[in-house]
């Protein structure tokens, strides 16, 4: 049997301790799936004295997490702290440098440096392993990276954060506001104190340039995408969307055409048919749609600190089982050098249209200044109805709800911009994309 894997663990909050247990718990079955033990042979961590649930005394303990990196000791640098910067980019570049393989579940480091430290992996013979980062337990990595290996990739989206999907479920089932929800998110332990990272979109965000490097070969552009969050989305949308036959998820969408790659997070309108509507809670989903396999729809627990151990533990697996001298997988699915620069697509029409909410005074001639503005943009209206059954006065400002068909955004919005100046509306009018999923 071949020697033991020795690994170091920098991190020990919910994922790091979750993990540290399965290793120690699994021991035996480990040994017999890789073929050689693996040992925690060092950890470090901010408090030694917390307890984690599992005994971590037989290990040493570092307070440094870039001297844990630099200790001759360790095979695979387990990064669990968080963060694009230091100290976990300085550790993870070197244990890299020194030619350590690597376990990452930090999606924002991969973002902003991921194609720095793939190059060093590469020129240090080691491996970059980082399941864990997008989507939790979901293996998405590994599809796009190994198991569609030969297909033409020419989408990927998907609910990747549960949070959002946590809140927007809640709002749907049982009527809440968006404060409410969110309140109990945090009660819960879904959402931070801090929301903001998870409900604007940038945890989204970070993902989405991850899975758009892995699908098309451009170089991760985490600043170039769109980007909107839920805080805006009401409770009069998710009752008007559930009246058209939608519900609102948070999507990160991702698309290669003619003129380059579009990527985009933002509330969207999905069909309560698709696949992707019944996806509920914190749970999430990715969709990769491919010339060869077609739509790929995988659904799974995308956070906690089971599911995103499982993730690390099946990339510690990976790399237990490799040998030494064999052709080592690229981070990114090719090499480094051979990624392309990123080049934002040009605006096309959105084929799936928009839905619009608009409050508006009750008065004569509201309609019909709508159709027209809309009109003088070059939007077709699919339909225009007053959404009034929530109000039961005449003098109270009535609700319409305008859905298009395929359309530019930037017609949109220059519509509702120039609606805006009449000095009708009641509040801001709202705009959602409306997606229409191959398995819708």
């Amino acid at each position: 049997m071949a020697d033991a894997l020795k690994i170091g663990i920098a991190g020990l909050g919910t994922v790091g301790a979750s993990l540290a247990r399965i290793l120690l718990e699994r021991r035996e079955m480990l040994t017999t799936t890789c073929g050689r033990p693996i040992e925690i042979v060092a950890v470090c961590a901010r408090d030694k004295g917390r307890d984690r649930g599992v005994d971590l005394s037989h290990v040493t303990w570092f307070d440094d997490p870039i001297a844990l990196a630099d200790n001759s000791q360790i095979d695979v640098f387990v990064e669990l702290m968080g963060g694009a910067g230091d100290p976990a980019y300085a550790a993870v570049k070197t244990a890299l440098s020194r030619g350590v393989h690597v376990v990452t579940a930090n999606k924002a480091l991969l973002a902003a440096h991921g194609v720095e430290l793939a190059t060093i992996a590469e020129e240090r013979g080691c491996l970059l392993n980082y399941e864990a980062a997008v989507a939790g337990g979901i293996p998405v990595i590994k599809a796009l990276r190994e198991s569609l290996t030969g297909n033409t990739v020419s989408r990927v989206y998907g609910i990747m954060n549960g949070t959002c999907n946590y809140i927007l479920t809640k709002m749907e089932k049982e009527g809440l506001s968006f404060a409410d929800c969110l309140k109990e998110a945090q009660r819960l332990g879904y959402a931070e104190a801090d929301p903001a990272f998870d409900i604007e979109g940038n945890d989204t965000a970070h993902k989405l340039s991850i899975l758009t490097t892995l699908a098309f070969g451009n170089r991760i552009a985490a600043d170039d995408i769109y980007l909107e969050g839920i805080s805006n989305i009401s409770i009069e949308d998710i009752r008007a969307a559930a009246d058209l036959g939608y519900r609102i998820k948070l999507l990160g969408v991702a698309q290669k055409t003619d003129t380059g790659i579009e990527q985009r997070v933002h509330p969207t309108m999905v069909p309560i048919e698709s696949e992707i509507a019944q996806v509920d809670g914190v749970t999430n989903a990715v969709a990769i749609e491919s010339d060869i396999l077609g739509e790929l729809l995988m659904v799974g627990p995308g956070a906690g600190g089971n599911a995103t151990a499982s993730a690390v533990l099946g990339d510690i697996a990976d790399i237990a089982k490799s040998r030494p001298g064999a052709q080592k997988v690229p981070a990114f699915g090719r090499p480094a050098a051979s990624l392309q620069p990123y080049k934002r697509a040009q605006l096309r029409k959105h084929h799936g249209g928009y839905f619009i909410r608009m409050t508006v005074e009750d008065r004569a001639g509201v309609f019909a200044n709508i159709a027209g503005h809309m009109a003088e943009n070059g939007i077709s209206l699919e339909s225009i109805v007053q959404h009034s059954k929530h109000f039961t006065e005449a003098a109270e400002p009535k609700t319409i709800i305008l859905v298009t068909h395929a359309t530019m955004e930037d017609s949109v919005r220059h519509a509702v911009a120039s609606i805006s100046k009449e000095g009708y509306l009641a509040g801001e009018p709202q705009v959602i994309r409306i997606e229409r999923p191959k398995s819708a």
